[in-house]
């Protein structure tokens, strides 16, 4: 008997919406069921005080590559918002990423020439050839005022570990420009939709049935029934039951409250980067959008070690974990009629560029 759906979607974030929008698009009926109250996963926005708050942490569009960037604006219409974090050093403050008018606020220095020449002289004083741990390694590339005022403390509140116990390819590069420029991300088209994240995932899952508060691992057998095949992007780990062991992460919680006042901090985003401040960084919703509203909503991030029943955030890519989410990736490929997918289901961070590209090209492998 021909089953109800083409496709069983689980999930409905950013992967299964591109996937769900392309087999759609190629006239196949899909079912999108959800385990949240809401779509759009991580990216979800939701309006406070008519701001669009990142309810799971600041996301932000950039690309080099014009075929996602075209893909995306079929659904949104995108700003011209650029990232330029603020650092907070102990009331001091730094540009992001590293650039002359961060090397002018810690030397005042103001030549291109000057900076580096500080630089080559700390990473030859420090003597490290072969970094064996991320200290080492952040060192060697940037010298030991970066590293010990805007690294190391910031570093190791994220990832809940000194720096010497974390692995030297954490940081395989560290963007340094010997120029005036605050851009953080190096690419030619950046920005956020207007309406929110929320809404373009909206456009992008227009003809779907949507199942919100339903848990797809809980009722697998009877879900399964009605498609034909079945996307999964939940975590690889919890679909075989942890049968070989738990996947590691790291999770982040927020504080997010609204302040009477239009602008709090001036800037979207700016990052902690003491020991003694307990939050990585304070996001301040409305600049993404350029919001002129009369309050506003800032949230702090606080990082902390993921157990389950937490939102996991970063894998953990350390050898154990890539060796036992290889295993979980053996047995995925012997589930017949399903296909693993995102960065729960890949064990693997993405940008939201890369999510995008790598969704597309599953489709067109697949439809």
């Amino acid at each position: 008997m021909k089953k109800e759906y083409d496709y069983l979607i689980v999930g409905s974030g950013l992967y299964a919406a591109v996937f769900a929008r392309c087999a759609m698009d190629k006239g196949k009926k899909v079912l999108v069921v959800e385990r949240r109250p809401h779509i759009a996963g991580n990216i979800y926005t939701e309006k406070i005080e008519d701001i669009d708050v990142h309810i799971y942490g600041a996301h932000i569009l950039h690309t080099n590559n014009k075929e996602v960037w075209d893909y995306v604006s079929r659904f949104a219409t995108f700003n011209r918002y650029t990232n330029s974090p603020i650092a907070n050093y102990k009331g001091t403050l730094y540009n992001l990423p590293f650039n002359m008018n961060t090397f002018y606020a810690m030397w005042h220095v103001t030549t291109p020439q000057e900076a580096m020449q500080i630089i080559e002289q700390q990473r030859k004083e420090a003597g490290i050839a072969n970094p064996r741990n991320l200290e080492e390694q952040a060192i060697s590339l940037v010298g030991r005022d970066i590293y010990n005022i805007l690294i190391k403390d910031y570093t190791e509140k994220q990832w809940g570990r000194a720096c010497t116990e974390l692995p030297a390819n954490i940081i395989k590069r560290l963007p340094v420009r010997f120029t005036f420029d605050n851009n953080y991300f190096n690419a030619l088209y950046q920005g956020i939709p207007v309406e929110g994240y929320t809404a373009m995932i909206e456009n992008m899952f227009k003809g779907a049935e949507i199942r919100l508060n339903c848990d797809y691992l809980k009722e697998k057998s009877q879900l399964d029934a009605l498609a034909d095949k079945v996307l999964y992007t939940g975590a690889i780990d919890e679909y075989f039951n942890y049968s070989l062991g738990t996947l590691e992460y790291r999770s982040v919680r927020f504080e997010t409250e609204v302040l009477d006042t239009p602008n709090y901090q001036g800037n979207a985003v700016f990052n902690y980067t003491d020991a003694d401040t307990p939050y990585t960084r304070i996001i301040e919703h409305k600049h993404f959008v350029f919001g002129t509203q009369p309050k506003t909503v800032i949230s702090r991030e606080y990082s902390a070690e993921w157990k389950k029943g937490l939102e996991p955030y970063y894998p953990v890519n350390d050898e154990r974990n890539q060796k036992l989410y290889a295993s979980y990736r053996e047995l995925a490929e012997k589930e017949p009629g399903v296909i693993f997918g995102g960065r729960l289901g890949e064990y693997k961070y993405y940008d939201m560029d890369k999510v995008i590209e790598v969704a597309l090209a599953k489709a067109q492998e697949v439809l």
